[in-house]
C-alpha cells in the first residue's frame, strides 16, 4: 500500500457515491474537501466548496492542501440534459479537475467512468459486445452523449497521467445501489424480463464496494493510467449467465467459461491493480431456491 493521502478532494460529494467515499475517508481519518453544485449539509467533510466541477477558479480553490482527487461529478445519464449539456459538461469537468490537480502537484486521481463507456446501455437498439467476458480492450460502440463523454473522460485521464506523471485509474462502474434500493426492483424486472438487462450485461455493484474501490485507487501502488471494470462477481439475474448470453448476445465470441451466475466481465485488472473484490453481493434467489422455499 502507498501512504494514505493527506487530504482528498471529492467532486460530486453530495451524490450517493460521493457520500460513501467521504464516509470511507472519515473512517480512516483522512481529511476531505467536498465539491458539489449544492451543499445539503451533513457531509462528512471538514471543508465544502459549492461550485460546478467545470469552474476553473472554484476547482483551484478546492484543491488547496489536497494531494489526491476522487472525481465523481457528472451528469449521470443522457436523459438528464441536452446532448450538449451532458457531453460538454462532463468532459469539461473532468478536464478542469485533472488539469488543475496536475498543475497543483497532485499525483494521484481516481475518476468515475462507467459501464456505459462500452456504448451498450444507452444504445437505441440492442448492441452486442464483440466478445464475452468483456474486458478493458473491448471495442467501444458509443452512439449517445453520455457514453461518449466517458470515452473522452478516459482519454483525458490517460493524457493527464502522461502530462503530469500522475497515477490515474478510471473505474468503470455498473449500476450502483444496495438492498432495499434499486436492486430490488431491478432483480424483479430481470426475473420477469431477463432481456431488459442485456444492455448492461446484468451487472451491478453495491455502493459501499464502489467506495472501497475508490479508496484502493487512492492507496494501492501503481503508476500511469489504467481503466478497470469494478462489478460484483455475479449478476442480478437468476438465470445462468451462459444461457442469457446465448439468448441475447448469440453472436458474441465466448473467450472464457461463465459458470453459474458469473458476471460476463473480466475482473482481472481490478483484482491485480487494486486488490479489489466486491464484499456485498446481492442475494438473488435462483429458480431452484425459490421452488425449495415454496415446497
Amino acid at each position: 500500500m502507498t501512504d494514505q493521502p493527506r487530504r482528498v478532494l471529492v467532486t460530486g460529494a453530495a451524490g450517493r457515491l460521493g457520500r460513501a467515499v467521504l464516509d470511507v475517508l472519515a473512517a480512516r481519518g483522512v481529511p476531505a474537501t467536498g465539491l458539489d453544485l449544492r451543499d445539503p449539509g451533513g457531509l462528512p467533510a471538514d471543508r465544502v466548496v459549492t461550485a460546478d466541477a467545470g469552474d476553473t477558479a472554484a476547482v483551484r480553490e478546492a484543491l488547496d492542501g489536497v494531494d489526491a482527487v476522487v472525481h465523481l461529478a457528472a451528469i449521470p445519464a443522457p436523459s438528464l440534459g441536452t446532448p450538449e449539456e451532458v457531453f460538454c459538461g462532463n468532459t469539461r469537468a473532468t478536464f478542469v479537475v485533472l488539469e488543475e490537480a496536475g498543475a497543483a502537484g497532485v499525483r494521484r486521481a481516481v475518476v468515475a467512468s462507467s459501464f456505459s463507456v462500452l456504448g451498450l446501455p444507452w444504445a437505441s437498439t440492442l448492441r452486442h459486445p464483440a466478445y464475452v467476458p468483456v474486458d478493458e480492450s473491448l471495442p467501444l460502440q458509443n452512439e449517445d452523449p453520455y457514453g461518449l463523454s466517458k470515452q473522452v473522460d478516459e482519454a483525458t485521464a490517460e493524457m493527464m497521467a502522461r502530462r503530469y506523471a500522475m497515477a490515474v485509474v478510471a473505474l468503470r462502474f455498473p449500476l450502483l445501489g444496495g438492498p432495499g434500493d434499486k436492486f430490488d426492483k431491478t432483480v424483479a424486472r430481470y426475473a420477469d424480463d431477463p432481456g431488459s438487462g442485456a444492455k448492461e450485461l446484468w451487472t451491478y455493484l453495491d455502493t459501499r464496494d464502489a467506495a472501497l474501490a475508490c479508496w484502493l485507487g487512492l492507496t494501492r501502488p501503481f503508476e500511469g493510467y489504467h481503466a478497470a471494470f469494478v462489478t460484483a462477481p455475479t449478476t442480478l439475474a437468476a438465470q445462468p449467465t451462459e444461457e442469457l448470453v446465448e439468448r441475447f448476445h448469440p453472436g458474441s465470441e465466448r473467450r472464457a467459461p461463465m459458470p453459474g451466475r458469473a458476471v460476463p466481465v473480466d475482473l482481472g485488472v481490478a483484482e491485480r491493480l487494486l486488490g479489489f473484490s466486491a464484499q456485498h453481493p446481492y442475494p438473488v434467489a435462483v429458480p431452484d431456491e425459490r421452488e425449495a422455499e415454496a415446497s
